[in-house]
């Protein structure tokens, strides 16, 4: 399982379209990967008389991909900025 650690810091306001505060300007930096291992669960494929195999990320959608082939994105921290002011 190959794990990302990023920062979120988003820019948030408010528009006479939307009252509710939304973000308009999403900013991700990434801070740390913990590299996964090899698969655990390869997928053989077959193309004319060529049999290969491949690591199941390549193959199969993520509820079917075995642990070490999974991505996970966790947020370390989320930072909320409101711009005030008017500009004149």
């Amino acid at each position: 399982m190959t794990i990302y650690l990023v920062d979120v810091e988003q820019v948030i306001h408010t528009c006479p379209g939307e009252p509710e505060p939304h973000p308009y300007d999403i900013r991700r930096t990434l801070v740390d990967v913990i590299p996964g291992a090899p698969c655990r669960a390869p997928v053989t494929i077959r193309c004319g008389q060529v049999t290969t195999t491949i690591p199941c990320y390549r193959h199969e959608p993520a509820k079917r991909q075995c642990g070490a082939c999974r991505v996970i994105v966790t947020e370390r921290t989320i930072i909320n900025h409101h711009p005030t002011g008017v500009a004149a």
